[in-house]
Order: structure tokens, then sequence, then C-alpha cells
């Protein structure tokens, strides 16, 4: 027990998922919530799958009289939660029942049930697994490596260690290449021919996302051939895509790697009654079969992996579905096999990172505290010990940079892999002090030009740009300057922006959408902000 409990609080340090990870959203929240009495409302944390059932929810709250809140969260975010004895929540509704099994230390669950299912699969543009052999048969995950090494296959796909979708796939993955074909063990992990075929394969991971959700915005924004998602969301995505008269994406089933996520939803026992009666007459009517009609016809199956017959039209076919052929799952790890698989992923297996840090260190940002936020930020963030703690440090082929700013670049710090030359850099960051101004598009146009600069190498790495900021550029570039010199480099690398301070988001979200990259909070948990991105890098 005390095995798995260490376990289990290392795996809290993973932290978020789908799709409003636990930053702050700063536009746009996701959060669901319907209000139809004077009473509490039943809260729920939810992974962002869920949000398609949003009117299905809204309809049942309207019926009954009930208030219900929906709080997005990763399921592996959900999972910390549970081991928390002040947890808020009054039902938890992840993604998959690995992470309940997982973080349910306390054995504070009740009346668990899935709620639905959908495959984690390879979504390819039909054209080119039609090209690549793929269409109308059984698929192995060792024929995805071999079109990934002979440069046929690229794919968009969420971070293993943020995202259900991302850790499922991967998880299949490694089971798929494993030796013991009843369970992946840490021999198998330790096997010098898995480790060259699961890096073949995450190396052809050319945007990452940490939600589920997101992910599917971003393939719909840019010009990506293949996503590894739900079931639900690339059918969702293929509706998107021949609205706009687009080509539809094929969907792949690892024949030898698939896994199914069963989307179970518990209650959280803290002796209310009211709460446990409300919780039981939802979660009742979700599995009743009028609302399990409804969850069917938006791309989920039911909680018995079936369709109806009146919804079997959404599963099409010409989109590689075949709702007749039974899907066989592999079988999840043991608890330390899937810890010792998700550090593997941060620190050896993915994609190297190439991370551009752009500090702003204007007065403004002394005034409101911001300096210091950021100052502790990357001590987490740069100082080995630290950053392993939190599943923040990378590989050992890792390129960071740091770029602190004013009204000039102060200083261009660089440290290559992940120990002790991050030390130096962050001791070497520790003696400048803020300036007047905030050149904050210049200084991203330093970035730029440092990304032009290692041109060359890019395609072997997951580059970005990280701002640090309060948010208030006052230089004598404008966005219009900046983006001149983001279409210059022509390369899709996204722009994060990270509020510390006295933030103001609207600049910071007008950098992200043109680089399809994301804002996050960091002056309530810089962590949390710092492991959002993570999962986007």
């Amino acid at each position: 027990m005390k095995r798995l409990l260490t376990i289990i609080l290392s795996l809290f340090l993973l932290s978020s998922c789908s799709q409003v990870d636990n930053e702050l959203p700063v536009a746009n929240s996701s959060n669901f919530s319907s209000s139809y009495n004077k009473g509490e409302a039943l809260k729920i944390v939810s992974g962002s799958e869920n949000k398609e059932l949003e009117p299905i929810i809204e309809e049942y709250a309207k019926e009954n009289k009930q208030n219900i809140q929906i709080d997005y969260q990763g399921s592996l975010d959900i999972m910390r939660l549970i081991g928390d004895s002040n947890i808020t929540y009054d039902a938890v509704w992840p993604a998959s029942s690995i992470w309940l099994n997982l973080g349910d230390s306390n054995h504070i669950l009740k009346y668990t049930e899935t709620t639905s299912q959908t495959p984690v699969v390879f979504g390819i543009k039909k054209s080119l697994a039609d090209d690549l052999g793929f269409v109308g048969r059984d698929v192995k995950t060792s024929e995805i490596i071999d079109a990934i090494k002979a440069g046929k296959l690229k794919f968009t796909m969420t971070s293993a260690t943020q995202s259900n979708s991302g850790a499922s796939a991967y998880l299949g993955f490694l089971q798929a290449l494993a030796k013991d074909k009843d369970g992946l063990t840490s021999e198998d992990l330790a096997d010098k021919n898995l480790k060259d075929q699961i890096i073949s394969l995450l190396s052809g991971v050319e945007r990452s996302s940490g939600s589920s959700n997101w992910l599917v915005d971003l393939f719909l924004e840019g010009d990506y051939d293949a996503m590894v998602n739900y079931e639900q969301l690339i059918i969702a995505t293929n509706k998107k895509l021949e609205e706009e008269g687009k080509e539809p994406l094929y969907m792949i089933y690892p024949v030898d790697g698939l896994s199914i996520s069963d989307s179970p939803l518990a209650y959280v026992d803290k002796g209310d009654g009211e709460k446990e009666k409300a919780f039981k007459k939802l979660q009742e009517y979700l599995l009743s079969d009028k609302a399990q009609s409804k969850i069917e016809a938006i791309g989920k199956r039911s909680a018995y992996g079936n369709v109806r017959k009146e919804n079997r039209e959404v599963y099409k076919k010409e989109w590689g579905i075949d709702l007749d052929k039974t899907l066989s799952p592999v079988r999840m790890p043991k608890a330390d096999v899937i810890l010792e698989a998700l550090n593997m992923y941060q620190t050896e297996f993915k994609k190297p990172a190439f991370t551009i840090y752009v500090l702003d260190y204007s007065e403004s940002m002394d005034e409101n505290d911001g300096y210091n936020q950021i100052m502790e930020a990357m001590n987490q963030v740069l100082i080995p010990e630290n950053a392993s703690k939190n599943l923040l440090l990378g590989t050992s082929k890792d390129y960071t940079f740091v770029l602190p700013f004013s009204k000039q670049i102060i200083t261009i710090l660089q440290a290559e892999g992940n120990s002790d030359e991050l030390t130096y850099l962050y001791n070497d960051l520790k003696q400048y002090n803020t300036l007047s101004a905030t050149y904050m598009y210049e200084a991203i146009g330093e970035a730029i030009d440092i990304l032009e600069e290692n041109k060359d190498i890019l395609k072997d790495y997951s580059p970005a740009i990280v701002v640090l900021t309060d948010g208030r550029p006052n230089g004598e570039w404008s966005f219009e300057d900046l983006k001149e010199a983001y279409d210059d480099l022509d390369m899709d690398i996204p722009i994060f922006g990270i509020m510390f301070g006295d933030a103001q988001e609207e600049d910071l979200e007008e950098i992200a959408t043109m680089s399809k990259a994301r804002v996050f909070d960091g002056r309530n948990d810089m962590i949390k902000a710092f492991q959002n991105v993570k999962g986007y890098n």
C-alpha cells in the first residue's frame, strides 16, 4: 500500500489533460453551469471530452430543476484531486477508470459506473491512409512506425503526461511493442528494441497538445495529415471537415495496441445525503436508454460498447469505423509500470524540446511582483531537481534559451540537456535586474531569429517560444511587425504566453492565435502553467 501511495503521489505531479487543462482560462471558459433552483449545485469535475454532452446535461437539469456545475480538467488532474482529502467536488468524471483506480487512495468514491466508451485511434487523411495501404484491413503498430520512419506519416497527438488520450495511446503502443503480451513490464521498458521503436514512433509527432479537444481545434486550424485522438472527437472533426469541403480522416484501430476509454462517473462520498441523492438521479438518467441513445448520437459508444440502430449512421464506414467488429483493447500495466513509462516518455522517448523563454524584465513586472514570480518559476523549470519533481525536466537532447528583456535584450543564455548546464543558466539569470520599458514584440522577434539560425535541426525537435510577461508591450514594433517576422520564418512554431503580475491578456492572446498556441495563467499556480506548456511542447 505504501508503494502504491508513493506512486500515486508522484503521479499527482503529472497533472492536466483535456480541454481546459487546469489553467485559469483567459478566454472562452469551457466550464458548464445550469441553475434551476436556489439550492447548491452538484459539482462535477470532468474530462473535456464530455463537453459534447452539455446539451444532454442541460436538458436533464431543466427537466429535473437541478443545479449542475461542471469544471473541465484533465483526467490526470482528476486523479490528483481524488487523492486530496479537501476535494470540493461531489463527483468525478474522467476519461478512463485508470485514473480513478490510481487516485482513490482514500476510498472516497462510490457508485462508479461506465457512462460511455470510445477507442483511442489514429485518424489519417483518407488519401494518405489509402497510399499507405491501411484502408480496409487491420493495421499493426509496427506498420505505423515503418510509415513514420519512411517519412510518409506525421501526426498530432496529446501529451502522454498531460492527457488521457495521449497516455492511453502511448501505453497501447508500448504494449504492442512489448515482449510480454500479458502486460507491459519494467523489463520491457528497458529493452533497447522497444526504446528505439517508441522513439521512432514519437518522432512523427509534429505538434503536441495538453488537451484532446484543443487538439481538434489545432488540427482544424492547421494543415496536418493525421491525429491521434478519441474516436468520438475524430467523428466530430470529420463532420467539420466535410462541412468545409475538406478531406475527412480515416480511422486506424491499431490491432495490437488499442486503448478504450470508459468514461466512469463516480460519487465523492462526503456524507451529504442530498448531494448523494442528486448524483444517483443524474447517473441513473445518463445510463437510461434515452440518454444512452443521445450519447451515441454524438459519437460516443454506449456504456456497453455498442451503438443502437438509429445512431449507426453517425459512425460512417467510409471513415474506417466497423461497428460489427469486436474491439480488443490492450491490458493496462500495473501502477508502478505506468509511472515508469510516463517518466520515460518525458525524459527519454518524446521528441526533444527546443524552447526559448522570453522573460519580461520591465519595471512594471517589478512593481506588481511579476519579476519575483518569474524568478521562482524559472527556479522550478531550470533547476533539474525541482523540474524533475514536477515532471518539467526534459531530455538530454533539449535546447533551452532564456532571453530577459526590457527596452532591449538584456542577455541571451543557452543550455543543452537536462542537468548542470540548466543550473548554471539559472545562476547566470539571477544577476540581472529589471529595467524600463517592455519591448515584448522585439524580444519575441529575437527569439524568432534564434529559430531561424537553427532551422536546419528543428525538424528533429519540438520548438516553442514561451513568453512570461504582464502583457504590456510599449516598444517600437507593432503586432504587424511581429507577424511579418513570424510569417517570414515559415514554420509551424507555437508562441505560448504565461501571464504574471498584473497581467493583460489581449496582446498575448493575439500572439497565441497567430501561432496556433495558447495563453496560460501563472499568477495563481505557476507550476501548473508550466506543466500545461510542457503538454504542448
